[in-house]
């Protein structure tokens, strides 16, 4: 088959995809996980059930699908907020207010069974591990510079900061989700403690990983 038919073949289907995810993530903002169902897609999307089927044989794969796209998008830009920001605290405060709006943006009307199925997938656990260590990374660069406390392992720090912005998906407001930042920097700036003190070992830090917020649950930027 010659290339150039091969690649409108592969363009077809990338487009046909996007389609079908475009329309879940309308769905899931609107009406909640459980509104999605294999006829509905196949309506917003334009795109008929018998074709629909031959790329996602069910509901499920739909989810699994867009759920992970929503990660790497998210993932994504908090790494671009973090390159575009100054020294280590403007990038531990950019990133962390954007995650923060990433949260408060996704809304609270999802299926908790559904909403617990996707985020316990492999690669969501990945995505999960990915953003703690962004966060862990900074944290050390901040102490490393003085301006985060250094009695505290940043693997502790981190897994603190990612659980406290989690409550930003449950404020009212823009200005709610600014003073939640606000409390949760001032929790990591440069304590009393020298920094000299002695800090948890790497143990300790990886013990708090174990439960993290879910991250990509909303539309894609």
């Amino acid at each position: 088959m010659p290339k150039l038919w091969n690649e409108t073949i592969d363009a077809h289907r990338a487009a046909v995809r996007a389609a079908v995810l475009d329309a879940a993530a309308d769905l899931v903002a609107e009406h909640g996980l459980a509104s999605v169902t294999m006829s509905r897609i196949a309506k917003e999307s334009g795109i008929g059930r018998a074709t629909l089927y031959k790329y996602f044989p069910d509901v499920e794969s739909i989810l699994v699908a867009w759920h992970e796209r929503q990660i790497g998008h998210h993932l994504e830009h908090l790494v671009q907020v973090r390159d575009q920001s100054g020294d280590a605290g403007e990038r531990l405060e950019a990133v962390l207010r954007a995650f923060a709006l990433i949260t408060h943006g996704m809304g609270h009307h999802h299926d908790s069974g559904l909403a617990a199925s996707l985020h316990s997938g492999p690669r969501a656990v990945r995505a999960q591990e990915q953003l703690h260590g962004l966060i862990e990374e900074l944290l050390a660069d901040g102490a490393r510079q003085g301006s985060v406390r250094g009695d505290i392992a940043p693997g502790e720090l981190a897994s603190y900061c990612l659980h406290a912005l989690a409550a930003a998906g449950d404020l009212p407001s823009r200005a709610a989700v600014d003073r939640l930042v606000a409390v949760t920097l001032a929790g990591v700036h440069a304590a009393a403690t020298p920094a000299a003190a002695s800090a948890p070992g790497t143990d300790s830090a990886a013990a708090h990983r174990g439960h993290r917020p879910a991250l990509g649950s909303g539309r894609h930027e």
